[in-house]
């Protein structure tokens, strides 16, 4: 199955705006995971980036995913891009 890397960008005072989604967006998180299609997620140490990896079937998908969590639908994710990812090791 293809894998795709997710690169994103959080608003500004994410730590704080996050926080009414934080748990939805967690429990969503987990249950991708649980489902193998999430490999893993997280973001730069600076917060300013989210970085992803999943496995799907597609990259409408994983749009759908994205689109679908509290972070993109409240604004604590302002942008993302997706591209099929070639696994070379």
């Amino acid at each position: 199955m293809p894998k795709y890397i997710l690169w994103g960008t959080y608003c500004q005072d994410v730590l704080e705006k996050r926080d009414p989604y934080r748990k939805a967006h967690l429990d969503g998180l987990a249950e991708q995971k649980q489902a193998g299609v999430l490999i893993t997620i997280g973001p730069t140490k600076d917060v300013s980036k989210v970085f992803a990896i999943y496995e799907a079937e597609n990259e409408a998908t994983v749009r759908q995913l994205v689109e679908a969590d509290p972070y993109w639908q409240n604004g604590i994710w302002t942008e993302y891009e997706i591209k099929e990812w070639i696994q070379a090791f």
